[in-house]
C-alpha cells in the first residue's frame, strides 16, 4: 500500500511544552517549533503549534500525535466513573491482583482499584476452562446490572467473564445486551480487547481501557473539532505505546494502548537517529518539563514488554516499549523535607504556573531555576518562545526553599539541586541497564527533551556510559518520532494446547484470519509506506510453568508439531541455557503483528527552526561549574560546521534546547549534525 507524499506533522504535547515537527515528504524538508502547553485546554497549544509551522492547515495530509493524557489520567486517578460486570464470585479479581505488594519485603501495602467495589457487579454465568458453557449468561440480570451502574453515575462499563478466552459466547451476548441500553460507546469487552488466558491481566487491561475511553474520547474529539474548524481533512493518527501508530477512531476504542504514547515516539526516533550515526546500543534520556523517561535500545532494537504496570496494581497487558519514568523534569520542584534531605519532584510546576523564573505566580524553586541561577540557561532568550526569564525570582526561590534550610549560599544551593536531580536520573538509568544485565560502558546515552542535554556530562560521570550523542534538534525528538513511527497492530489469540495435540492446519487458519483482520487496520491509515510486513509468534512454556517465552514462526505455511517444538527448543535454550526435554511443551497463545513501515527521514541540514525572538550573539557568559564561576564560550549550535570540536566548558544554544559541556568533557559534531560528548 502506497499513498502520495504530502505534509506530515508530528506533535508531542508534554506537561510544559508542545513540540512540533513538520515534514514535507516530497522534498524531505523538516521544520520545527516549540510552544508552551496549555494544560486543561490542550487543543489551544496544539493548534498554536501547528499554525506556527503551516499557514494553511488544510494543506496537511496527516497529523501524528503523541500524548500523555492517558498516562496522566491513570497516575492521577482522573479517569471516568467506571463499572464492571463479571462472573458471579469474581467481583474482586481487580483488588486481589496477584497478591503482590508495593514493597517486596514489606508486610503491608495499600491498593485502591480504579473501580470501587460498589460498582463491581456479578451476574450468573459460567464457562469452563475447556470452553464448555456450564451456565448460560442471564441477560436479564446483565441488563439490570447495567441499569444499576448508570444509576450509580458510571459513564463507562467493562464486561469481563471468567474463561471467556476459551469461549466468548457468554461475554459477547452480555456485551451486546449492555450496548443496547448504554447511552454512549464506552463499553469494553475484555475478550474483544485481549483474547488471552490470565483473568486478572485481562480484566485489569479491560477495566483501564473503559476507565480511559471517555477521557481519551473527549480529548480527541475536541482536537478533531478544532482541526476541522481550521480546514484540516487529512488523517489524524495517534502514537501507541508499542511505538506504532493507529487511527484516532482506533484510539478511542482502545485508549489503553496509548498509555505511554509520547515517550514511545521519542524512543523510536532515538533508535533511528542513533542507528543512522552507527550506534546501536543506546540508553535514551528524555527530560522534559515534567518527567524523565529512560529506555534501552539494544543491538538497534527497542525493548518491548508484553505487560506493563503503569502504577502499582494497574496492569496493562498489551505490547509496550519498556520505559522507566520518574518525576525529574525541568519543572520538578526542589524541596527540603523534615529530615533536612533535599528532594527533587515528583511534583512539577508544569507550564502553568511554571518555574519561579516564569513569573506566573509560583515561588518554589525548580530544576530550571537552578540552571538559570548558575548561568547555564540564557534568560534573555528562553526556549519555546517564552518571555525573558526572571533571574531574581529564581534566586529568591532557591534561597528561601533550599539555601536557608540547608545553610547554603545561592550558588551552592542551586548546584545541590542539579546534583540531586542528576543523581535521580542516574538511578533511573541504572534501573534499565545494570539491573537488567546491561553493561553501561557498552552503551551511549542519547539525551533529548528540552532539558536533557543540560545534564549530559553529569550523567556520563555518574553512570560510566561510553559517550553521549545529542541529536540535532533534541527538544523535539518525540515529535519527530511521531512522523516516522510505523503503523503497527497486534492481535493475540488463545491456543491453550500441548504441542503433541496441536493441529497445524487449525493454527495456520487462526493466523491467516488474524492477518486479514490486521491488514484492514493498516488500510485505514492514509499514509505513505515503504512496505508492509506481517509476523507471527507463539507464547509457549512447559506444562506447569507460569511464564512463557516468545517463539517466532518463520514459516506459517509449514506449521506442524515438529517445527513448533524445534522453534520452542531454540527460543527456550536462548533464554535459559537449557531445555526440559522430559516435560511436555504447550502453546498458550498466538500473536500476529503487522507493521506498515514508514519512510525514515533525517533531521538534516534542510531543517528550519520556527521560534519567537532572535537569539543573541553572546560570545562569553559567566557559568558556575565545579564550585566556581567560569567565563564560558556560548555558541549557536546550528551555526557550527561538521567536524567542529571543543573542550568544556562551553554552552551550545538553540531554539529548542541548551547543551552544557562541562570541564573535563569534549564535544564534536559528526556528519549527521549530532553532538558527540566524551570525556577528555
Amino acid at each position: 500500500m502506497t499513498n502520495s507524499a504530502g505534509i506530515v506533522i508530528g506533535i508531542d504535547v508534554g506537561g510544559t511544552f508542545t513540540d512540533i515537527v513538520k515534514v514535507d515528504e516530497a522534498t524531505s524538508e523538516v521544520q520545527i517549533a516549540k510552544v508552551p502547553s496549555t494544560r486543561g485546554d490542550e487543543a489551544s497549544g496544539f493548534l498554536r503549534g501547528i499554525t506556527t509551522v503551516v499557514d494553511d492547515v488544510s494543506s496537511v495530509s496527516a497529523i501524528v500525535h503523541g500524548t500523555t493524557v492517558g498516562t496522566n489520567a491513570i497516575l492521577e486517578r482522573k479517569g471516568a466513573v467506571t463499572g464492571i460486570i463479571t462472573t458471579a464470585g469474581f467481583r474482586d479479581v481487580l483488588e486481589m491482583r496477584r497478591r503482590d505488594r508495593p514493597s517486596t519485603w514489606g508486610l503491608w501495602g495499600q491498593f485502591v482499584p480504579i473501580i470501587d467495589r460498589d460498582r463491581r457487579f456479578e451476574v450468573p454465568e459460567r464457562t469452563g476452562a475447556d470452553g464448555s458453557i456450564v451456565e448460560a449468561v442471564d441477560l436479564s440480570a446483565v441488563r439490570q446490572r447495567a441499569a444499576e451502574l448508570l444509576d450509580a453515575g458510571a459513564t463507562a462499563c467493562c464486561v469481563s467473564f471468567i474463561n471467556a478466552h476459551a469461549n466468548a459466547d457468554n461475554e459477547r451476548a452480555a456485551v451486546a445486551a449492555v450496548r443496547t441500553m448504554w447511552p454512549n460507546a464506552h463499553v469494553t469487552s475484555a475478550v474483544e480487547l485481549l483474547s488471552e488466558i490470565r483473568e486478572f491481566e485481562r480484566t485489569s487491561t479491560a477495566a483501564l481501557n473503559a476507565y480511559l475511553q471517555p477521557v481519551i474520547g473527549d480529548y480527541l474529539e475536541h482536537l478533531e473539532l478544532s482541526l476541522g474548524e481550521h480546514g484540516f481533512n487529512g488523517s489524524f493518527l495517534i502514537v501507541q505505546s508499542n511505538g506504532g501508530v493507529m487511527t484516532s477512531t482506533a484510539a478511542r476504542a482502545l485508549p489503553v494502548r496509548t498509555a505511554l504514547s509520547g515517550p514511545a515516539a521519542g524512543v523510536i526516533a532515538a533508535a533511528h537517529l542513533a542507528g543512522a550515526a552507527g550506534h546501536h546500543n543506546v540508553i535514551t534520556c528524555d527530560m522534559g518539563g515534567t518527567s524523565f523517561d529512560v529506555a534501552v535500545i539494544a543491538n538497534g532494537a527497542t525493548v518491548t514488554s508484553a505487560q506493563t504496570s503503569v502504577d502499582f496494581g494497574l496492569v496493562v497487558r498489551t505490547p509496550m516499549i519498556e520505559i522507566s519514568t520518574i518525576g525529574a523534569g525541568g519543572g520538578s520542584i526542589a524541596s527540603v523535607d523534615e529530615g533536612g534531605i533535599l528532594r527533587i519532584g515528583p511534583e512539577s510546576a508544569g507550564s502553568v504556573p511554571g518555574p519561579a523564573c516564569y513569573g506566573r505566580g509560583n515561588d518554589r524553586p525548580t530544576v530550571t531555576d537552578a540552571h538559570l541561577v548558575l548561568g547555564r540557561l540564557n534568560g534573555d532568550v528562553p526556549i519555546g518562545g517564552l518571555e525573558c526569564l526572571d533571574q531574581d525570582a529564581a534566586v529568591d526561590a532557591i534561597d528561601r526553599y533550599v539555601g536557608h534550610p540547608l545553610d547554603l549560599d545561592t550558588d551552592e544551593a542551586a548546584a545541590a539541586v542539579l546534583r540531586v536531580a542528576t543523581s535521580r536520573m542516574a538511578g533511573a538509568i541504572r534501573l534499565v541497564s545494570v539491573q537488567r544485565g546491561h553493561d553501561p560502558s557498552e552503551f551511549i546515552a542519547m539525551p533529548f527533551g528540552g532539558a536533557g542535554a543540560l545534564h549530559v556530562c553529569g550523567l556520563l560521570a555518574d553512570i560510566g556510559l561510553s559517550a553521549a550523542l545529542i541529536p540535532k534538534y533534541p527538544g523535539v525528538i518525540s515529535a519527530f518520532g511521531a512522523t516516522i513511527a510505523d503503523t503497527r497492530h497486534d492481535l493475540v489469540q488463545t491456543v491453550g494446547q500441548t504441542v503433541a495435540a496441536l493441529s497445524g492446519d487449525d493454527l495456520a487458519a487462526k493466523l491467516a484470519a488474524a492477518e486479514e483482520e490486521l491488514r484492514a487496520f493498516v488500510s485505514d491509515a492514509d499514509l505513505v509506506f515503504d512496505g508492509i510486513a506481517v509476523r507471527h509468534e507463539l507464547d509457549m512454556s512447559y506444562v506447569g510453568q507460569t511464564h512463557t517465552v516468545v517463539v517466532p514462526l518463520d514459516d506459517v505455511d509449514q506449521i506442524d508439531s515438529t517445527s513448533v517444538l524445534h522453534a520452542f527448543d531454540t527460543a527456550y535454550r536462548a533464554t535459559y541455557g537449557r531445555t526440559l526435554d522430559s516435560i511436555a511443551a504447550r502453546v498458550m497463545s498466538a500473536r500476529s503483528i503487522i507493521v506498515g513501515r514508514r519512510p525514515k527521514l533525517q533531521l538534516n541540514s534542510s531543517a528550519r527552526e520556527t521560534h519567537s525572538g532572535t537569539r543573541s550573539a553572546a560570545v562569553r557568559r559567566e557559568v558556575y561549574f565545579d564550585g566556581a564561576w567560569t567565563s564560558t564560550p556560548v555558541l549557536q549550535r546550528l551555526d557550527l560546521p561538521t567536524g567542529w570540536t571543543a573542550e568544556g566548558p562551553v554552552i551550545l544554544e538553540q531554539s529548542d534546547a541548551t547543551i552544557a559541556i562541562e570541564p573535563g568533557f569534549r564535544a564534536a559534531i559528526d556528519d549527521h549534525g549530532n553532538v558527540m560528548v566524551t570525556t577528555t
